[in-house]
């Protein structure tokens, strides 16, 4: 079955994007992935742990943590 991971991640601009789209394309097992840059958060769903997706995003120079659902 495939994990669903959720980051945080600054999503700044064009280029913060596509140098998280390249990093993320790079990692074996993944069927898809989604980048909400109003939320600032990236879906990948696969084959894949949180740490595997942050450590990709970590060496491509971006800061990325877990996301956390809030509910009130």
């Amino acid at each position: 079955m495939a994990n669903v991971v959720e980051v945080k991640v600054g999503l700044h601009c064009d280029e913060c994007i596509k140098k998280i789209l390249k990093a993320i394309k790079k990692i074996e097992d993944i069927e898809t992935y989604n980048v909400d840059k109003q939320l600032n958060k990236v879906i990948v769903t696969g084959n894949v742990t949180n740490e595997e997706v942050i450590g990709v995003l970590h060496k491509a120079g971006k800061n990325a943590t877990v996301w956390e659902n809030v509910q009130c």
